[in-house]
C-alpha cells in the first residue's frame, strides 16, 4: 500500500494535471489522479501520461487515474488543477478523500478557487499557490508543455514535504508570504490575454499583431490593475501593459485554455478571470467596461450544458 506521506494526489484530468501528475511519476513518486473525464481517465489507465516537451520529445509515465472517490482516501497532500467552475466538485470530492490533518494546494487560475475549498474543507487544509507553467492537451493523457515557469507557494505549516515532493520531480518552487500578490498579478495577464484569444481563434502572439486586439488587451489590462491597485493589492511588475506584453510575446505559439474551451464548446474560466475582476471592481468603485464586453461576449459564446 502506498505511503500517503509520500504520494499526491491530483483533482483533474486536463493539460496541468497531466503535466504535474507525469513529471512527479517520473520522479518516483506515486501519484492518483480523481476526475470525471471519462475518455481522459480511460487513456491514462491505459496508457499513463504521455508527455511532450518544447522540442517535442515524447515520453510517458504510469499514473493511476479513477472517477471514484473511495480509491482516493486517506490523502495526505492534494493538488487541485481543476478549471475554477469545477472547485465546487472538487472541494466535495476532496472532503471525501482527504485526512483532517492533510492539505490541498490549489494552482488554478481565477480568483476565488482557495475560498470555495476552505469553505468546504476547511481553511487550515487549504494552501494558495501560483504557477506560470503553461501546458495544452493534444490528447486524453497527452498534454504538451507550453513554457517552463515557476511554482510559487504562500505559507503554510503544513506544505513542506508537498514542497519537497515538486522539488524532486523537477519544479522550480518558490515561497512567497503573500501569493495574492502573484494571484492578481496573474489574473490581469489572464484577463487581458485569454478572453481575446478565445473570441478571435489564435494563438497569444497574434493579439500583438492586431491594432484593435492589442488596444483592447491594454484596455482589460489597465482596468484589472487598478482594481488590484484599489484592494491595496502590490503587483508584481511596476507596468501591467509591459507585463501583458512581454507574456503574449513569449508565448506567442500558445492557444490559450480559454480557446481550447470555446473551440469544444465546454465552459470557460471567465468568470473567475474577467468575471472576478468586475465583482472586485464594484466593490472599490473602479468601472471596468473593458472587462465587462470580453466577459459578456465570452459568455454568449460557451454552453450551459456542463454542470459543476
Amino acid at each position: 500500500m502506498t505511503d500517503p506521506s509520500k504520494s499526491i494526489l491530483i483533482a483533474g484530468t486536463g493539460a496541468m494535471a497531466c503535466l504535474f501528475a507525469g513529471r512527479l511519476a517520473q520522479a518516483g513518486i506515486p501519484v492518483t489522479m480523481l476526475g470525471t473525464w471519462t475518455d481522459g481517465i480511460a487513456a491514462i489507465q491505459k496508457n499513463g501520461i504521455s508527455l511532450i516537451d518544447i522540442n517535442d520529445n515524447k515520453s510517458s509515465y504510469p499514473v493511476t487515474a479513477t472517477n471514484d472517490v473511495s480509491r482516493c482516501a486517506g490523502a495526505q497532500y492534494a493538488l487541485v488543477l481543476v478549471k475554477s467552475w469545477q472547485t465546487w466538485r472538487a472541494a466535495r470530492q476532496l472532503r471525501e478523500c482527504m485526512i483532517q490533518d492533510g492539505v490541498v494546494l490549489t494552482l488554478q487560475n481565477g480568483i476565488g478557487n482557495r475560498e470555495a475549498l476552505a469553505q468546504t474543507l476547511g481553511a487550515k487544509r487549504v494552501a494558495l499557490g501560483v504557477t506560470t507553467l503553461g501546458a495544452y492537451l493534444v490528447g486524453p493523457g497527452r498534454t504538451k508543455l507550453a513554457g517552463e515557469g515557476v511554482v510559487t507557494l504562500g505559507i503554510h505549516s503544513r506544505l513542506g514535504p508537498l514542497a519537497d515532493m515538486l522539488r524532486k520531480a523537477g519544479f522550480l518552487v518558490e515561497n512567497d508570504p503573500d501569493p495574492d500578490v502573484l494571484l492578481w498579478g496573474k489574473l490581469v495577464i489572464n484577463a487581458a490575454i485569454n478572453p481575446l484569444t478565445a473570441l478571435l481563434r489564435v494563438p497569444n502572439g497574434e493579439i500583438l499583431k492586431r491594432p484593435t486586439a492589442r488596444s483592447l488587451m491594454v484596455s482589460v489590462a489597465r482596468e484589472a490593475a487598478a482594481v488590484a491597485v484599489a484592494q491595496g493589492i502590490r503587483l508584481p511588475y511596476p507596468d501591467p501593459v509591459v507585463a501583458t506584453e512581454t507574456i503574449a510575446r513569449r508565448t506567442a505559439n500558445n492557444r490559450s485554455s480559454m480557446l481550447m474551451d470555446v473551440e469544444r464548446g465546454a465552459p470557460t474560466e471567465i468568470d473567475a478571470i474577467c468575471g472576478a475582476v468586475i465583482r472586485a471592481g464594484e466593490q472599490v468603485g473602479v468601472p471596468t467596461p473593458a472587462n465587462l464586453t470580453v466577459w459578456q461576449v465570452v459568455k454568449a459564446l460557451t454552453t450551459s450544458s456542463y454542470t459543476n
